[in-house]
Formats: C-alpha cells, structure tokens, sequence
C-alpha cells in the first residue's frame, strides 16, 4: 500500500523538528504532494506533523 502526502499549512514559525520532517517527507511547498511506501518510519515522521499535513491511501 502507497500513502499519498499532502501538505496543507506552511511551515513557516514551526519547529525545526516539523520542518525536518516535512523536508524529510519531499514536500517543499503548501499543496506539494508525494506518494511514499507504507512503513513504521514515514508514519511516524507523518504523525508528528498531522497537523500539517493530508494522508491518502492508495492501492497499488
């Protein structure tokens, strides 16, 4: 299963651990978008910026 990521709010005056991971994730701009694999690692950098960010789920 793939996750498709969107990022939804700027990062500017965010901290700099959301940051790194929203870097860490591809997404450079408010509406980027990246599809990942589904695993433990990008769910974990996702979940700390929830806030910031719209998951979808695709099926391969």
């Amino acid at each position: 299963m793939k996750l498709k990521i969107t990022q939804t709010k700027s990062t500017i005056a965010c901290l700099k651990n959301h940051i790194a991971n929203i870097q860490a994730l591809g997404l450079h701009h408010v509406g980027d978008s990246v599809v990942k694999e589904d695993t433990p690692a990008v769910r974990g950098m996702i979940f700390k910026v929830k806030h910031m960010v719209k998951v979808e789920e695709i099926e391969d």
